[in-house]
Formats: structure tokens, C-alpha cells, sequence
């Protein structure tokens, strides 16, 4: 049976696991380094602050643990604060995180708060509801990074090999379109 971890230190991780509940898919969360010894078939990395989570990821001593696994072939999937920790680069912020995927993203890049909106659109081809709080998005992605989404000229989904991003929150919407893709084209294909 497929089972997904989901990273709980901090952010939107309980949205996400009511969103495997949905489609029927086995999890736990990750909340410490023993953690990641137990066996899954992907991982979730939330929304929330990027900071916080990366602090968190330090301090718990889980961040290169977690960045082998990647590197391996783990399939993860990081939404919002999840994208950048797994960006290579982050065009305004000095800090870096887990640098597994090939592309540079911007925070903030919608504005703070009060520039969350929500809009649907293209989605691997299909239209989706999409809420943004707060959004980063990529600026620059290399060559071996399909670009599965654009919002208003930038790029707000991609995937890279085992790895699966997004700008957005599908946590925060009835549809389970994205967290199906990474189900189906990701967790259980590594299998």
C-alpha cells in the first residue's frame, strides 16, 4: 500500500493530509529525524514560512538527511514555502535550503498578505482552482524542468524528476487534481 510522509513541523500540513484522506492514501507525519527512517513512497513538503521550516529543519538536524533522500529519488512535492526550501537559488533572499531542484524562485512575488488572490488555470492541461496567499514563483528553471503551470507570464508549477512544485495552496481546495498527479505520476511510479 502507498504511504506518503508529510513534513509537520510547521504550515499547512494537516490540509494536506486531508487531502490524501480524500483520495485514499496512506500517511504519516514527519515531526523529527527518526522520522524519516520509516519507509514512504513520497513525501510533502507544505506551505507555510520557509524560514521557520528551514530553521526548524536545522535545528532538528534534518536537513540533510532529508536532502539525500531527495537526491535518491525520494518523490516530493512542495507547495508555496515547500518550492523554496527545495529550490537551488532564491533570486531576493541570501538563504538556502535543501538546493535539490534546478530552478531560482522569487518570495513574496505576489506581495504580502494582502496580495493573495485566488484565479483557475492550466495545470499539467487541465483547469484547477488556484489560491495564492503570499506566493513565490520561478523566475528561471533549467533545462531538464517542465513547466506544468503559468499564471500571468510565471511559472507556478514544475517538475524537475522526483520532484513536484508549486506557487499555490490545491491543500485549500476541493480539488484533487494536483495531489492525484503526484499520487499517480510520481509516488507510485518510483515504486
Amino acid at each position: 500500500m502507498l504511504k506518503i510522509g508529510v513534513l509537520a513541523l510547521q504550515g499547512a500540513f494537516l490540509e494536506h493530509e486531508q487531502m490524501l484522506d480524500r483520495l485514499g492514501v496512506a500517511h504519516f507525519q514527519i515531526r523529527q529525524l527518526s522520522d524519516l527512517s520509516c519507509p514512504m513512497d513520497g513525501l510533502i513538503i507544505p506551505g507555510g514560512e520557509s524560514t521557520a521550516i528551514g530553521k526548524l529543519l536545522n535545528s532538528l538536524d534534518m536537513m540533510s538527511p532529508l536532502r539525500e533522500k531527495v537526491k535518491e529519488g525520494l518523490p516530493v512535492f512542495g507547495t508555496c514555502a515547500g518550492m523554496i526550501l527545495l529550490a537551488n537559488e532564491i533570486e531576493n533572499d541570501p538563504k538556502r535550503y535543501l538546493q535539490v531542484m534546478d530552478i531560482c524562485v522569487k518570495r513574496n512575488a505576489y506581495g504580502r498578505q494582502l496580495g493573495s488572490f485566488f484565479t483557475r488555470d492550466l495545470f499539467a492541461g487541465q483547469e484547477i482552482p488556484m489560491t495564492f496567499i503570499r506566493a513565490p514563483y520561478i523566475n528561471k528553471a533549467g533545462a531538464q524542468v517542465e513547466v506544468l503551470s503559468t499564471v500571468d507570464g510565471h511559472i507556478v508549477a514544475a517538475r524537475e524528476k522526483n520532484m513536484l512544485v508549486c506557487s499555490f495552496h490545491p491543500e485549500l481546495t476541493d480539488d484533487t487534481t494536483v495531489h492525484a498527479y503526484f499520487i499517480e505520476k510520481m509516488a507510485r511510479s518510483s515504486r
